[in-house]
């Protein structure tokens, strides 16, 4: 996949991981890896800035398997994001379908 068509939908698959459960870093990385190629280095730049601008609660939580983890959490303004997101993505998609498949907005084919 097009590694700047990536960049700009991470940050909405981030929150909307983030919205089901809170996650660390690398469990987030395996949640988002399940359906899209990325590495660790592409989502913890988009965790620190996501958590500078208040998307994001952090915390300790101790590890069975070495040090404490870091956790994070949806705030109110990270929920409320990732909903707008969300409504600009299924837009847009809805959009970019229909450009692709050749629809005008009514579903009948454009005329080429």
């Amino acid at each position: 996949m097009n590694i700047q068509l990536k960049k700009g939908v991470l940050e909405l698959c981030v929150l909307s991981v983030l919205a089901r459960k809170d996650c660390y870093g690398y469990e987030l990385v395996n949640e988002i890896s399940k359906n899209i190629q990325i590495s660790d280095g592409t989502i913890y730049p988009i965790l620190r800035r996501l958590t500078e601008e208040g998307y994001f609660t952090t915390y300790l939580q101790e590890s069975q398997e070495g040090p404490p983890r870091k956790y994070y959490r949806l705030t109110e303004l990270g929920y409320k994001t990732k909903l707008e997101l969300e409504t600009e993505w299924f837009s847009f998609s809805k959009s970019v379908n229909m450009i692709i498949k050749g629809e005008n907005p009514d579903g009948q084919k454009s005329i080429s």
